[in-house]
């Protein structure tokens, strides 16, 4: 290794599939670095749920063992292979598709990623705002306009809007010019609106499907369930003509009858949308959205706590027990 890099470092990782306790804080070699790949010397480290899921057995992705968890990072540029053009030592840089298909993962003092998958940190923004915008901000661009292709002047359903993912899809469509009817608890609207949201009803209410249908007569061009609770017949029945369902949540929520004589008679379409599938080109434009969001919109991520890498398994039993509200950011120098 050059100069300044040192041979082992510290890592979170498994050595098989299976519940949180599996993961141990220990030390590995620090990773090689190809021709076109870059050394991330890390600063922080988002979690997300993907990773339980990856890590659990319950996402099946190949995973070489022993297998560094996490997905999201910021940090700088440590190593630049010969070909990882525009990456220079000390560049400061973020990723959010790592640890799926064979990719380690991000919750190392070093990671290294392929610099197609690697993007500079832009001035003037937090590396721990980016960090935690990175896996929900990403999502929500590429489920509004990638699947859902948004366009302005349309009407958007977004399920969940005080969530993660819900509420940079909720900025994210008002500032591309559509109106947004969000579901959120009551005492989440008011931040909602603040948002971009026309309207934002209480997901619990009764008569919730009619309220949906009162807000919009013409129907939701872009249907977004981020909470992954929705009804699939209300959500067919709530379309507008051409509307565009984007299946992004609920992994081992059961099975729920499709209406398909309501679908095809409304030129309608369902499409399933998970980011671990993204191409890197796909990933690339997504970026472009994450700064964009944090830029030009108020959606900020809530970072609920920030613990040592060495409470990694302790975030992940603390994610799959609902006991997050907001994002939890794991730092490898603490």
């Amino acid at each position: 290794m050059p100069d300044g890099v040192p041979d082992v470092m510290r890592a979170a990782y498994i050595d098989a599939v299976g519940p949180a306790d599996a993961i141990r804080h220990g030390t590995l070699p620090v990773p090689a670095v190809g021709p076109t790949d870059v050394l991330v010397r890390v600063e922080a480290v988002a979690v997300d749920p993907v990773d339980a899921f990856v890590r659990s057995g319950a996402y099946a992705t190949p995973l070489p063992f022993p297998f560094v968890v996490g997905r999201d990072l910021v940090g700088e540029v440590a190593v630049a292979g010969p070909g990882a053009a525009g990456f220079t030592p000390g560049q400061r840089v973020w990723c959010n598709s790592l640890g799926h298909a064979g990719r380690q993962g991000a919750c190392a003092e070093y990671a290294t990623v392929a610099a197609e998958r690697l993007y500079p940190a832009p001035p003037g923004i937090a590396g721990e705002d980016l960090v935690a915008a990175a896996h929900p901000a990403a999502s929500a661009w590429l489920a509004l306009f990638r699947y859902g292709r948004l366009r302005s002047g349309e009407t958007v359903y977004v399920g969940g809007g005080a969530g993660n993912v819900g509420g940079a899809a909720v900025a994210l469509a008002a500032g591309a010019g559509a109106r947004v009817i969000a579901t959120a608890r009551a005492e989440d609207a008011e931040a909602v609106r603040a948002l971009g949201a026309a309207e934002v009803l209480d997901y619990r209410a009764p008569g919730l499907a009619g309220q949906l249908r009162r807000a919009a007569p013409g129907g939701y061009d872009v249907h977004l369930d981020t909470s992954g609770r929705g009804d699939l017949a209300d959500s067919v029945d709530l379309l507008a003509h051409g509307g565009r369902l984007v299946a992004m949540a609920g992994l081992g929520g059961g099975t729920s009858a499709l209406p398909l004589g309501r679908l095809y008679t409304k030129d309608a379409s369902i499409v399933g949308f998970a980011i671990s599938n993204a191409t890197a080109g796909d990933l690339a434009e997504a970026a472009r959205g994450v700064v964009r969001v944090l830029r030009d919109t108020p959606w900020r991520p809530r970072i609920a706590d920030r613990l040592p890498l060495s409470r990694t398994a302790e975030a992940h039993r603390m994610l799959e027990a609902g006991a997050v509200k907001g994002r939890l950011i794991l730092l490898p120098g603490g």
